[in-house]
């Protein structure tokens, strides 16, 4: 009985540091390849998203040939692991065959050597049968292990995700109620990375009263659609302060913060659903009369009435069956249903015309008031008519005034001005020569 047992505390201990030897071999191989399906998921994502670019210059076969690269590397990777992770079977083929082969060399000699009485034939084939399912089920645990070491790498990653806390949250005893819509902007300063040279804006003093129109207007990369993401707090400032109401807008719960606050973003995003839908993420309780109406106002209504099942109509995903222009006024629509203290619209009328962006403006005006409206635009038609226009220059503010006192004082704005309303290079070179 001391010689079978001792076959088996020789064998276990011998395949347990085998699997120990494979696991930390193929552990770093693993680890190597998920940033490949990261790479390849990638891939094939922006060949989807920016197919028409793709065939419109013609790279077809670079996409290809990209996309056949990485998945090249994957299949090394994994090729590799598996020649790893075999090496398991033969493991367990030879200790499985060591241990009947061993079990029956000392059965046998005991049997010979005592005439049977301490071990006879039956018991010897008992012996080997129980072995040999020992073994096989210590076979089958360490391809359960080897499944296990796998699909680690995979939970690490999933759990870092889950476990990703926002930096920004909402404080203890925070203010559960916004006031009015007036906004104010104290000694602003703001990097998106704590470790970046310049800051994105810079010297930010701007104070807005509840109910005012404001416009913004500046080059690209002047930080406009920056600055208005400071107001929801959907960053946090760097240095300075940002007041909504009078308040902090750290101080405030951040459910109750952003319910206050519309935006309609550059990028407009519209939902897989119907238009009626997509509009209620305004107000979830609105009736149809009242998404009618938003829709009236936003000049919606107009190319919805056309289509065939109305405000029933089906919205792909991502709005790929309506039109730029379409997708704009929905979005704004959905703004105006929320009815929020204060509206921000991030060029969001640049694919509409000149026309309806007016309509649209007007309507605004009248239909929500008492809401503080910030419009960022690159037309100057767009802002003209705002109480006050903010021009940003380098993330700095350059200068802020009705249309008419910019006119005459500030040549950012003149020179967009003359530009745009036909006065011709002549004009603005004479104005002060082109930035």
């Amino acid at each position: 009985g001391g010689s079978m047992a001792v076959i088996f505390l020789i064998i276990i201990p011998f395949l347990g540091i085998g699997l120990y030897l494979i696991v930390r071999t193929v552990m770093p191989v693993f680890k190597k390849g998920f940033p490949l399906f990261d790479k390849i998921t990638r891939i094939v994502e922006e060949n989807v998203k920016g197919i028409r670019v793709v065939k419109s210059f013609v790279r077809e076969d670079y996409e290809i040939d990209k996309f056949d690269e990485t998945s090249n590397d994957i299949r090394k990777m994994f090729t590799r692991a598996e020649q790893i992770i075999a090496l398991n079977n033969p493991l367990m083929q030879i200790s499985i065959y060591a241990v009947m082969l061993f079990v029956l060399m000392f059965g046998s000699e005991m049997i010979i050597k005592t005439n049977g009485t301490s071990l006879d034939v039956g018991q010897l084939s008992t012996l080997m049968t129980y072995g040999f399912q020992i073994m096989v089920s210590l076979m089958m645990l360490s391809m359960v292990f080897v499944m296990i070491t796998f699909s680690e790498e995979s939970c690490k990653r999933i759990i870092e995700v889950l476990n990703e806390k926002s930096s920004i949250t909402s404080k203890e005893n925070a203010i559960t109620e916004v006031k009015d819509g007036s906004i104010d902007f104290d000694h602003v300063r703001f990097k998106y990375s704590p470790t970046a040279e310049r800051p994105v804006l810079e010297n930010i003093d701007v104070h807005i009263k509840s109910g005012e129109t404001i416009g913004i207007i500046g080059g690209t990369g002047s930080a406009k659609s920056s600055f208005v993401q400071m107001i929801p707090r959907l960053y946090d400032v760097t240095e300075g302060t940002v007041r909504v109401g009078k308040e902090d807008v750290r101080d405030y719960d951040l459910v109750t913060l952003r319910e206050s606050v519309a935006m309609v973003l550059q990028k407009n995003v519209l939902f897989s659903g119907t238009i009626a839908d997509n509009i209620r993420w305004g107000n979830k309780d609105a009736t149809l009369e009242e998404v009618k109406h938003v829709c009236h106002l936003a000049c919606a209504d107009e190319f919805i009435e056309q289509m065939p099942d109305g405000y029933d109509t089906w919205i792909e995903q991502g709005g790929t069956n309506v039109s730029g222009g379409q997708k704009q006024r929905l979005c704004i629509a959905r703004a105006l249903l929320k009815q929020p203290r204060i509206l921000i619209m991030d060029d969001s009328t640049s694919a509409v015309d000149t026309k309806t962006d007016a309509i649209i403006r007007k309507a605004m005006k009248e239909y929500i008031p008492d809401t503080t409206k910030i419009i960022i635009a690159q037309r100057t038609s767009s802002v003209e008519d705002a109480d006050r226009i903010i021009v940003l220059d380098g993330g700095k503010i350059d200068a802020i005034g009705t249309s008419e006192e910019l006119l005459q004082t500030n040549q950012i704005y003149r020179e967009v001005y003359l530009s745009q309303n036909k006065q011709g290079t002549e004009e603005i070179v004479e104005e002060g020569g082109v930035r």
